[in-house]
């Protein structure tokens, strides 16, 4: 079995990251697959969102979002170093 260049040419880590089952999987799908596939990936995880607003009440609302604060601040320390 050979490997592709695009294969080779990956660093250890994603291709480790790309070898995990299901997340991997997904990942390696939305960053070399088609461009819908983000769209996709977008609408999954709303709809993840939604199931647990419905199955936990509050707590299914609050915690994403307070488990978002950190990368968001990232984000914004980034986006300020230019």
């Amino acid at each position: 079995m050979y490997l592709s260049h695009s294969a080779a040419k990956r660093p250890l880590w994603l291709r480790i990251f790309y070898a995990v089952p299901v997340i991997g999987w997904m990942a390696r799908d939305v960053m070399e697959g088609d461009r819908a596939n983000l769209y996709f990936l977008l609408v999954t995880l709303v709809s993840l969102w939604g199931i647990a607003i419905l199955t936990w009440g509050i707590p299914g609302l609050y915690i994403p979002a307070l488990a978002s604060v950190p990368v968001v601040f990232v984000v914004l320390l980034l986006i300020t170093r230019g």
